[in-house]
């Protein structure tokens, strides 16, 4: 009998949460074979079969347990049971192909619903995905819970209402997570631990989307990803962090540690929590290589597939409230950082514009700050610098003028 253990996965985490099992008591596993999902303060992670036999679990689902703790243990001696790959054999006979053929212009619609663990029937489904209804918003009345036709009728003549239960006054509660309580902790400590503030300023974003619409085809067949706005503003944010290393910097102890280097925390709401993996020495790379790193890293964090080196460090944090329709925020320090660009909704308004009003898609963006370290001269500044580079989008060459360049002032 083989023991299976909680490893080590990393210096200063001592417990993990057991989220899912994916294989069942007494049910034989190959060796390497993926046993259940564990989450760490940090990330997600998985744990896998040492060797092949029978497993046999000793933690629950949920429970929390202890770098080294045991977990299932495997009996390797148990023989493999004849009839071990039977169900894969059964899952795809012919007769069950042909009735899958037969019910195929409702498996076409079901895409269009987005995927769900409540059952209905196939008119039920069939309604919801030509009315794009979502089968989480709908309480079923079936057996089991199933939805019916009736209970998708009712959503529809009642939207925003879930059945007999619109009008209930039942709690749910629920587990936090450990990467939400490392959240709200880290959160909390920069509160309670740095001299936060705030400053303000808007950003022109005509240029920036005059140069996407224009190149964004030829930007995508050359590096094979978007041309998205990430790449602006962390090229932006790079040189300012360049000009102004303070903001760069972070207090440790009684001495202030400076970077020669820009490693970027990307801010992103993954599904269990808001994570912010690192793009490291942003300030060497071109736009197709940050854009490829940003999507790389959110598909990622979408996955619950981030790795403990891709979550640690970071010397600046970048976040982006304006995909949620936010229009102006005061982000929180992402901590031992001091400071953090918060980047907002693109919206059109009346601009003075040389003496004229002219309509421009205008960004306001925050800068918080740890004035421990960051004064009001400095943050201000940086902020001005990151607009300017925004606005001028050439100048992200080489960070500054070619002209001036040229001339050598």
């Amino acid at each position: 009998m083989i023991d299976i253990k909680v490893p080590t996965v990393g210096e200063s985490i001592s417990e993990v949460t057991l989220v899912k099992w994916l294989k069942k008591e007494g049910e034989w596993v190959n060796r390497d074979e993926v046993l259940c999902e564990l989450e760490s303060e940090k990330a997600t992670f998985e744990l896998n079969a040492e060797q092949a036999g029978v497993l046999h679990i000793v933690a629950a689902e949920g429970a929390t347990l202890a770098i080294g703790e045991l977990a299932c243990k495997i009996d390797e001696t148990a023989p493999k049971p004849e009839g071990a790959p039977a169900p894969k054999a059964e899952a795809a006979p012919a007769p069950k192909k042909e009735e899958k053929k037969a019910e195929a212009p409702k498996a076409e619609a079901k895409p269009a619903v987005p995927a769900s663990d409540v059952k209905a029937t196939p008119v039920a489904n069939a309604m919801m995905a030509d009315k794009q209804v979502k089968p989480s918003d709908i309480k079923g009345t079936g057996s089991l819970g199933r939805i019916l036709k009736q209970d998708v009728l009712n959503a529809l003549a009642n939207p925003g209402r879930k059945g007999e239960g619109a009008y209930s006054r039942e709690e749910k509660r629920e587990k936090m997570s450990n990467l939400r309580k490392t959240v709200s902790r880290r959160l909390v400590e920069a509160k309670n631990t740095t001299a936060m503030l705030t400053t303000f300023n808007e950003v022109d974003m005509t240029r920036i989307m005059e140069i996407r619409k224009e190149f964004k085809d030829k930007f995508k067949e050359a590096h094979g990803v978007n041309l998205g706005f990430m790449s602006f503003f962390t090229k932006a944010c790079c040189y300012a962090l360049q000009e102004w290393p303070s903001v760069n910097a972070y207090i440790d102890g009684e001495e202030i540690v400076k970077h020669e280097y820009c490693d970027i925390s990307i801010a992103v709401s993954a599904p269990k929590g808001l994570v912010v993996p690192v793009i490291r020495n942003a300030e060497s790379m071109s736009m197709g290589e940050i854009e490829a790193k940003v999507m790389e890293l959110a598909g990622k964090a979408r996955d619950n597939k981030l790795s403990m080196e891709e979550m640690t460090g970071g010397t600046f944090t970048i976040t982006n409230g304006g995909v949620f329709g936010s229009l102006m925020s005061t982000p929180i320090i992402n901590i031992p950082q001091s400071a953090i660009l918060g980047m907002h909704k693109i919206q059109e308004r009346p601009m003075v514009v040389n003496g004229k009003i002219e309509i421009r898609p205008m960004m306001y963006v925050a800068l918080s700050y740890d004035h421990r370290i960051i004064d009001g001269r400095e943050s201000v500044s940086f902020l001005v610098r990151v607009k300017e580079l925004l606005e001028n989008p050439e100048l992200l060459l080489i960070g500054q003028s070619p002209v001036k360049a040229l001339l050598g002032l």
